[in-house]
Parts: C-alpha cells; structure tokens; sequence
C-alpha cells in the first residue's frame, strides 16, 4: 500500500514536502544531516510566522541540539530510529519534558512539563526530532484555533480562513511544510477537523489505541491522542509507534501494539456505506461532489459501494456530546478556581458555567444515550466494514470565528465528527480534492474497533488516485 521511497535527492521546499520516511532514509544514509533537515524546517516556521502563527511553544535551539545529537549517533553507526532525525510538532497540551504546557491559556502560562507524555516518548525513542509545540483553542473548547494567549492561527491555503481546530496548529504547520509529522489530540473532531481544513490526514484511533494520559477521566474518555502527517506511509509508521498500553491509560490497557502488517493495500470485497448528510445537516454540494469522487476511487480499487446509510444513524449525538463535553469542561472550574476563571476567554467561560448546570441525573442520561449510540453505529457494521462521510459539511470559515462545541455552529460544521467521540470508533480525514475556490476538501472513513489498518488501505488507494495531494499552498 505504500509509495516506494526510492526516490531522487531533494532540496529546499520539496525536501520539506517529502515523506518523514524518505528523509529519514536520507539522513540515515548519510544524504543530508538531521541538524541541516531541522534547519530547514526551523527556517520555514520563522519565515512563514508572521502569515501562519502555528508554533506557539518555539523550541529551535533545543531541536538544533536534539538533531546534532542523532548526528552523532549516526556517524558512530547506530541507529536513532526509523524517525531518525525528522523534524515534528507536538500540540500544546501534550507534555514535553521543559517546555510550557498552556492548552492554550493565560491560565495555564507557568505550567511546565515535568515529564514527556508516553506517547512523544516513544516518538523521541523513535529518532523524531520536537521543533516546537503548536498552537491550540483555549482547553481545546472550539474548532477554530484562536486564543488570548497565542492570537489567531491562519489556513495556509488561505490566510483569511481557520484551518480548524482544536488541533489547527498541528495541520497549519504540516501543510506550510513546517515539520513532516504532527501530534495533535481528538475529543470532539480536533484532529480530523483541521486535516479536513488543511488538506492533510489525520487518524482518530479506537479509543484507548494510543494511550491518551492527560485526559483527566480514563474510564470514561472520549478522546484520542492521533498521529497528522502529509503522506500515508508517514501516518501507519507514526501509528505503529504510537499505539500500544501503558499503566496510566485504562483503556489503553485493553488493546496492543499496532500490528500494520496487515496493511496489504487489498480493498476487495470492502463494503462501504455511505452518509451523505451525517446528523441531517446539509452538505455544500461541491464537497458532496470531491467526497463522491474518492467513493468512485475505492469503488475502481475494488471496494462495494452498499445503499446509503439511514439519515437518522447519528441523530442527537450532539446533544449527548453537549452535556458530556461540558461538564467535563466545568471539571477545570474546580480544578483551577476563581483566580483561573478570570483570565480565560468568554466562550470558555460559557461552556463551564454550562456543564455547571447540568446535573447528575443529565450527565447519567447522556451517558446512557451514548451507548445507546454505540449500538446503533454497530448494528450498521453488520452489514458494511466502513462508514463513509464528509469529514466536515462546510469549507472552512474566518479565521478569528468563534465556533465553541456547545454550540449549533459546531455540531452542523462538525456533525460527522464528534458522534464518533462518542463511540470510540476508529477514524481518518482523507483529502480528496479541493473547491472550485482552492479549498481543500477531506472525506471521513470509520472503521470497527481496531481496523484501523483498513482505513489506511483505504486511505493508499485514494492517495494513489492523486486527487490534488501534489498540491501545496502558495506561501
């Protein structure tokens, strides 16, 4: 399923745009240096600064270090890592031993990380090399990526636009070319929502496939950490290392290390369902347009298309996720006090006070409306493998525009997104084609639990069908 990485020498920007694998190839053999590759990046983010402000948490001066380091290890003929020596973000929130861990917050500006996280430990061991951490919404509270703290993040693809959120800086800096892999987070379509924005991908794992130990309720958890990456090969090899059990995520305790053997690029057979208006909102025709286009892909690749799904397969999932997402929200107001409370923005404010006013009784329905969900998006799996939807019903808007999860903006924009939250079911924002206004368009495909090596078969096939992945925004 994957390119061959045999492939010519690169330089300047089509060296950035490269797959991670081919310039870690490049570095192990000797092509060019991890501290010259990091260079690059570093130079890219600092030029693309001003238009794109994506790096929130600058980490320049340590990553020169990080990738001599790898240098060395090379010249005494070691080996760092099938990520040896390629430049990455990690989203702010995600710890990073030394470095600020805001989310996003004036509240949170003193914050440092003690320790890595698990997950950007096993990426470091992996030979990856953190250029800096990227921008985020306040808490992770909206799907555009501004904040009080970090101002306003911008669409490579259009300055005037968001390239959605919560984890907008992760995908803005892939798609500008500023680093070649990006850790980004889910709890709602935060990663699937800027990969759609972006022009990038992205993978929701199964809940609990990648271990997720900063969310505060791992019993009860609804979001995944995910790999980001340009290229397909890039996003199994991330997976692969990401993924696996630790004993400070429950529900990571369930599952295994990735086994991306499986991915053998072989669609027959593979039965499709499709959801062409995910929760009953409208779809802009010229998405609904790009996303029939890779249906038309998978189906040439051998896949079957089976009748469109029932319209009312995610109906109320955002009034399950309001009161889930709120109150879990309201959980940092007593957490962090009065004192914090003054210093967050508005729409923050807004969501806590609103989980504060449910009670008990409405999170335990919400709870048990969530499974309720579950069962129906299983009972759909009985009769496909794969749930195909738009990633998100609309083009991107402003970029400064508020779109919080409370609220009606975000569960129409993001209605195929979230319901999955819910579920836990795997699932990856493919790009497949832009609009007639240069936007890049995404399609969302679902797995069962732990098929997500179908989802990058799938994923292969409508990359090998290009469909505009060539493309790159004119920075």
């Amino acid at each position: 399923m994957l390119r061959d990485q045999a492939q010519p020498a690169f330089a300047g920007l089509d060296l950035l745009y490269a797959s991670a694998l081919t310039q870690a190839a490049m570095v192990r053999e000797g092509s060019i240096s991890s501290e010259a590759l990091v260079a690059l990046a570093i130079q890219r983010a600092k030029d693309t600064t001003t238009d794109i402000n994506c790096i929130a948490v600058p980490r320049y001066e340590r990553a020169l270090e990080d990738a001599r380091n790898i240098d060395v290890e090379i010249a005494r003929r070691a080996d760092p890592g099938p990520l040896c020596g390629v430049p990455v973000t990690v989203k702010d929130g995600i710890a990073t031993v030394g470095d600020r861990q805001t989310l996003g917050s004036l509240s949170m500006v003193n914050i440092i990380a003690e320790r890595d996280d698990v997950v950007w430990a096993r990426l470091k061991t992996a030979g990856a090399v953190l250029i800096g951490k990227t921008a985020t919404s306040e808490f992770y509270h909206e799907v555009t990526t501004h904040s009080a703290l970090h101002g306003v993040t911008r669409n490579p693809w259009s300055l005037e636009l968001t390239p959605g959120g919560s984890s907008g800086g992760a995908a803005a800096a892939l798609a500008a070319g500023i680093g070649s892999l990006a850790v980004g987070s889910d709890g709602g379509g935060s990663l699937r929502c800027p990969a759609a924005c972006t022009g990038t991908l992205a993978l929701k794992p199964t809940v609990g496939r990648i271990p997720h130990e900063s969310f505060p309720d791992t019993f009860g958890n609804y979001s995944s950490m995910g790999p980001m990456a340009r290229w397909v090969e890039d996003l199994v090899a991330m997976y692969a290392i990401m993924s696996g059990p630790t004993d400070t995520d429950a529900l990571s305790s369930l599952t295994r290390v990735a086994d991306v053997s499986r991915c053998g690029g072989n669609l027959e057979g593979t039965r499709i369902g499709w959801l062409a208006n995910p929760g009953g909102y409208p779809v802009e025709t010229e998405i609904s347009d790009r996303c029939s286009a890779a249906l038309g892909v998978l189906e040439r690749a051998g896949a079957c298309l089976q009748p469109d799904l029932e319209p009312e397969l995610l109906d109320g999932a955002h009034a399950i996720y309001r009161v889930i997402g709120a109150v879990g929200h309201a959980g940092r107001l007593r957490q962090l006090g009065a004192s914090a409370r003054s210093m967050w923005g508005e729409t923050f404010r807004n969501i806590a006070d609103l989980g504060m006013s449910f009670s008990a009784a409405d999170l335990a329905q919400a709870q048990e409306a969530r499974t309720a969900l579950f069962r129906r998006v299983q009972h759909a799996f009985r009769h496909v493998d794969v749930i195909a939807t738009p990633s998100l019903t609309r083009s991107p808007g402003p970029a400064a525009a508020q779109c919080p999860v409370h609220g009606e903006d975000y569960a129409a924009w993001a209605a195929a997104l979230y319901p999955f939250n819910l579920t836990g079911h795997p699932a990856i924002s493919v790009p497949c084609g832009f609009t007639s206004e240069g936007l890049p368009v995404g399609i969302q495909l679902v797995a069962r639990w732990h098929d997500e090596e179908r989802l990058f078969d799938l994923a292969a096939a409508v990359q090998a069908a290009s469909l505009g992945w060539a493309e790159r925004p004119s920075l």
